[in-house]
């Protein structure tokens, strides 16, 4: 639970920093936003979050 909201914050500070530079415009954040929330209620998102798990032990352990 900490490691998502903490993901979650992260991504979201990292959204603010490219609408606000220039680089990420706000449609397309939309657009990307939608997917990722209905891509959450599909068959994949067990395969994803157990990815991003094991990415995250994997730099903790450094």
């Amino acid at each position: 639970m900490v490691l998502s909201i903490s993901l979650v914050v992260l991504l979201g500070i990292i959204v603010f920093v490219l609408v606000r530079t220039g680089y990420q415009r706000i449609m397309p954040g939309v657009a990307v936003c939608l997917f990722g929330f209905f891509l959450a209620n599909t068959g994949i998102a067990p395969t994803i979050t157990s990815a991003v798990s094991s990415v995250a032990g994997w730099i903790s352990s450094f």
